[in-house]
């Protein structure tokens, strides 16, 4: 069934007359909480397996160490920001974030990292393909987040979705 919008006009003789403001309301809260709460979890995730992996890099390539402790720190912040606000912007963050570290992934096992060539090649390493799904899942819950916040906006005002 269908869910509208009060500001959208519903015939009142129509199977979707029953769905009220309140059920709106709650079935977009209930929506927005999945993928706050999704994205908090996913950030999370992607900042304990970048802790995980940091041991390594610290002999490896120092740069990306300190990489990586920017990577588990902006984690850190951008789940604050989804956790306790309603910005779409944090949303876009986590979303943002995620798609940079597997561009970065894919830069490490195609071309290699500037003195960390040991990697090039090795897709099947655990933690690697973790990685991939954690960020996969994060970009993709972001960006529907993004476009479902965007159709309720536009219900809202009573635009055409």
């Amino acid at each position: 069934m269908a869910i509208h919008h009060p500001a959208v006009a519903v015939p009142r003789g129509s199977a979707n007359h029953r769905v009220t403001a309140p059920a709106f309301a709650v079935a977009e809260a209930v929506q927005e909480a999945a993928v706050r709460g999704t994205l908090a979890i996913g950030l999370a995730g992607i900042a304990v397996i970048h802790a995980v992996d940091s041991v390594g890099k610290w002999t490896e390539a120092r740069y990306m160490f300190w990489m990586y402790m920017a990577l588990i720190a902006g984690s850190v912040a951008v789940g604050a920001a989804i956790l306790f606000s309603r910005s779409r912007a944090a949303v876009a963050a986590a979303a943002g974030l995620a798609a940079t570290v597997l561009a970065g992934f894919v830069v490490d096992r195609t071309l290699g990292m500037p003195g960390a060539t040991g990697d090039i090649g090795n897709w099947t390493e655990p933690l690697g393909l973790a990685s991939i799904v954690v960020e996969a899942l994060v970009l993709a819950v972001g960006v529907g987040g993004l476009r479902t916040a965007g159709a309720a906006a536009r219900l809202a005002r009573g635009q055409a979705v």
